[in-house]
């Protein structure tokens, strides 16, 4: 075989190793399907509705900027921790009931947000104030179910070959519909206003309602399991009736016997992840004031959008990434993936160029697409029969931490290093960034110290 022809029959073997997947997902369930739709949509909306909802707080209700932020903190830090509760509900009733209840809570609490104004008094903590906080609790306990009941449906209408793209897609359309907002949402305000765009995102949770209803019936979702089941025996697809029949009080022991909390290997694995995950909270409380304080012309003046480059990047990233990685295993996925992530941050320790932030957005944004995927994986992989829901709710546990934390000492690194209205010359975020790198790296190593023990008793595809 001449040179030449090895040359092309390389190519067309990589070729086929990156359009492979693509064709296997494309070949699986009506009921898959659904729940990529929904998952863009939602991301369109939730995203779309807390871009505006500090700035409507102010608007319409009247409150002041502390007031309204603590509020806005109120929905995000809720979502997560009523994720670590409202999780196993989606184990107990099924994917289809999960996805059509907690739709309807947030169409009720995205509306009941939209009209408080109209219907209270203004001020923080009156009565306008109180509606809205109805309406942030309804979307709440919404959040709480439909996070978990999206991914335990991923893990149940995917088989082997097709699970590492059925959650790489997920996570990239999600980051499409988080990019969305930034194209249709000014028109609509500066045609209706903000409770004219609020409106629509009620009308668009209502359509995701009707979607899931027609697209994710009963017998597609029953054909999807039985289909997933059929081609990859060996994949944990979990039938939704395993605990059918069971009293309250059985099921109730059942969950306490195996608890995620009771799994070490499992709480290991979600708490090594925050020191790496502090780099997602740096999106939004650090990069966009170090772009504007440290940076000149173009970056300067155009910080919000080198501060949103990450969700576009992800949503082209993660599923090339994942094609390519997909026949890798998913733990030394998640080793070199967080690796990957945490490394660039060393290149903004070289100083604040160019060249260097978009080498750290790139390179972090590749590595967040190489192992943010394979993490909900591992997680649905590594959950109990019937327990798919609790696990992802309980997963989220510490993202809620590490938003926490990293906002405790942001403000102060900021302060220190990277002060306002300070010369250039002046400014130290090269050891801010060396810090942040330090603390990010740690993820990596202790991923790597201890995969023996994480590994133990799995089976081969996880490691």
């Amino acid at each position: 075989m001449t040179d030449r022809a090895i040359f092309w029959e390389s190519a067309k073997r990589v070729v086929r190793e990156l359009v492979q997947p693509f064709i296997d997902l494309g070949k699986t369930s009506r009921a898959l399907f659904g729940v990529n739709l929904t998952s863009m949509l939602e991301g369109l909306t939730y995203f779309g509705v807390l871009t505006l909802l500090a700035i409507f707080l102010n608007e319409a209700i009247g409150l002041d900027d502390p007031t309204a932020g603590r509020t806005v903190g109120i929905l995000t830090a809720g979502i997560t921790i009523a994720m670590m509760f409202l999780g196993a509900t989606v184990d107990w009733i099924g994917i289809r009931k999960a996805l059509l209840i907690s739709l309807a809570l947030m169409a009720v609490g995205r509306a009941v947000i939209t009209v408080a104004p109209k219907f209270g008094a203004p001020g923080a903590w009156d009565s306008a104030h109180l509606i809205a906080l109805g309406g942030i609790f309804f979307i709440i306990l919404g959040y709480g179910i439909y996070q978990p009941a999206l991914y335990a449906g991923v893990k149940m209408f995917t088989n082997a070959k097709t699970a590492a793209m059925g959650y790489a897609m997920l996570y990239a359309l999600m980051n499409l519909g988080g990019f969305l907002p930034g194209l249709i949402s000014p028109p609509l305000r500066k045609a209706a206003g903000i409770p004219g765009v609020f409106w629509f995102y009620v009308a668009v949770t209502v359509f995701e309602i009707v979607l899931i209803a027609i697209i994710m019936s009963r017998k597609a979702v029953e054909t999807a399991i039985r289909e997933a089941a059929a081609e990859s025996p060996e994949h944990t697809a979990e039938k939704p009736d395993e605990m059918a029949g069971k009293s309250v009080a059985q099921r109730f022991i059942y969950y306490l016997k195996h608890f995620p909390f009771t799994d070490l290997r499992f709480m290991y694995f979600i708490f090594i992840l925050i020191p790496v995950q502090t780099l997602f909270a740096h999106n939004w409380l650090t990069i966009p004031l170090y772009t504007k304080r440290a940076f000149d012309g173009v970056v300067a003046d155009n910080f919000e959008f080198f501060s949103n480059l990450n969700p576009i990047l992800i949503f082209f990233l993660t599923p090339m990434v994942t094609a390519i990685t997909a026949r890798r295993n998913t733990y030394a996925m998640m080793i070199v993936g967080t690796f990957v992530m945490a490394s660039p941050t060393f290149i903004l320790a070289l100083g604040p160029r160019f060249e260097t932030l978009m080498a750290y957005l790139i390179i972090m944004s590749i590595g967040e697409a190489m192992w943010q995927p394979r993490f909900l994986q591992w997680i649905a992989e590594i959950a109990p029969k019937n327990m798919t829901g609790i696990y992802m709710g309980i997963g989220q546990f510490p993202w809620f931490l590490t938003k926490v934390i990293t906002a405790m000492y942001s403000g102060w690194f900021l302060e220190r290093y990277c002060p306002d209205k300070t010369p250039h010359p002046l400014l130290n975020t090269e050891t801010m960034w060396f810090i942040y790198g330090l603390i990010a790296i740690i993820s990596p190593i202790g991923l790597l110290i201890a995969r023996r023990w994480m590994l133990k008793g799995f089976k081969e595809s996880l490691g």
